[in-house]
């Protein structure tokens, strides 16, 4: 297949266009409008656990297709196709949300939870896509375009959603909750606009010997079930995907849940919506210094500051009492975010057998974008037991503990013989 640069950026520009729904819908403004529109009346406990289940749902839901589906893909041919029928089907539930009237929050969780299987599916096909459009000498380079434009087009719509809720008269509306009903047919219309390149200028790979229907699902599982049983054969990269698993859903927890735990203290608003939009812009270059980081002291050494910096969020988090303490958290997550992501990924690399890279990052990406089951159950179950929304927050330092822990049975290898 012919290789070009107008592939690459319409390659890249779904990550603009997707990163939308994941900033503006399911980290800021879904939890918003869940906690005081949708669940309007509930306990504050309560609506954080009817939130918590809403995305361990939507996380296990993933968990079952994403993998097959990825086989599914390889077997088919049909990638480009299935990314765009389910970018298809997260855009409509997205814009739907729009329409979900007041207390409803029973058709507002399965929107949502259509909503992220759409988004996360999607993504399964997109990654694929990667090796597709992006020469061997430019994959690191192609990869990293899609992850900055994530990060910079998903800050950008959701800044401009966070004036519209800040000054509505601005823009025509008539208030707050008005913008805040816009704001998810504004992710909706951002995500369909921009997925359309890759829908033009990123071509179908041809597959040898493609299959369909039933085949290809049978097929896929077969794949699917080599792959698992290779995996646990490589004792160190098996062990660091399970602690992989326990603390990058620390990670993920605490950006699904933080603006949930912030409503839920009696935190502005206004103020938390503010804060995650600095999160966002401190990650991406807070990854770069962490590169330089895990250069110096190694990844493992990196991912374990990581850790212990979000242990320390959580802590404080416990306690926190103002505005200006969730503005120097929101910082603090930016700073790690990023870097935590990065340097697992760079340690994984050096733990995969050679020729065996795409299946096993496969799982790796599975995990990673699709982890979020333990830790919203696991915070918000705690607050509904304890009466005390403040009690969830530390719930999270169990994923973390036990990540590291598992991270710490796992030897890095000496970087001149991942050179070699």
């Amino acid at each position: 297949m012919r290789r070009d640069r107008t592939s690459e950026y319409a390659w890249a520009l779904y990550d603009w266009a997707n990163s939308a729904f994941a900033t503006t819908v399911m980290a800021a403004f879904f939890p918003v409008m869940f906690k005081e529109y949708w669940c309007a009346g509930a306990a504050v406990t309560e609506s954080s656990w009817r939130l918590g289940v809403t995305n361990a749902l939507a996380s296990a839901v993933v968990m079952v297709l994403a993998p097959v589906l990825g086989a599914i893909g390889d077997r088919s041919g049909t990638r480009r196709r299935l990314l765009f029928a389910f970018a298809l089907l997260g855009i409509a539930a997205t814009g739907s949300l729009t329409l979900v009237g007041r207390g409803d929050w029973v058709l507002a969780a399965l929107l949502f939870v259509v909503g992220a299987i759409g988004f996360s599916c999607s993504c399964v096909f997109y990654d694929a896509l990667l090796v597709q459009v992006a020469a061997p000498d430019r994959i690191d380079r192609v990869s990293s375009l899609g992850y900055s434009l994530g990060y910079l087009g998903g800050g950008l719509l959701f800044v401009l959603n966070v004036c519209m809720v800040q000054w509505p008269a601005a823009f025509g509306l008539a208030d707050q909750g008005q913008a805040l009903h816009l704001a998810f047919l504004s992710v909706a219309v951002w995500w369909l606009v921009f997925s359309l390149p890759l829908l033009r200028w990123v071509p179908e790979p041809a597959v040898t010997g493609s299959i369909q229907g039933v085949a290809a699902l049978r097929a896929g599982l077969v794949q699917l079930g080599q792959t698992l049983r290779e995996i646990r054969r490589t004792r160190a990269a098996f062990l660091f995907l399970v602690g992989y698993w326990f603390y990058i859903d620390g990670v993920d927890t605490i950006i699904r849940m933080a603006m949930d735990y912030g409503l839920s203290i009696g935190l502005d608003r206004n103020d938390l919506l503010a804060a995650l939009a600095i999160t966002q812009f401190v990650g991406f270059p807070a990854a770069l210094l962490f590169g330089v980081l895990g250069e110096r002291l190694g990844a493992r050494t990196g991912i374990f500051i990581g850790i212990a910096v979000y242990v320390g969020i959580t802590i404080w988090g416990y306690s926190m009492q103002t505005a200006a303490e969730f503005y120097v958290l929101a910082v603090a997550v930016g700073l790690v975010q990023g870097g935590v992501q990065s340097l697992s990924r760079s340690l994984f690399a050096r733990l995969v057998p050679a020729g065996r890279t795409a299946e096993f990052f496969g799982f790796y990406n599975m995990l990673g974008k699709f982890a979020a089951v333990l830790g919203p159950l696991l915070m918000s179950g705690v607050g509904l037991l304890t009466g005390n929304p403040r009690t969830s927050i530390l719930a999270v330092i169990l994923l973390f503990a036990v990540g590291g822990l598992l991270l710490y049975r796992v030897e890095e290898p000496p970087r001149i013989a991942a050179a070699d």
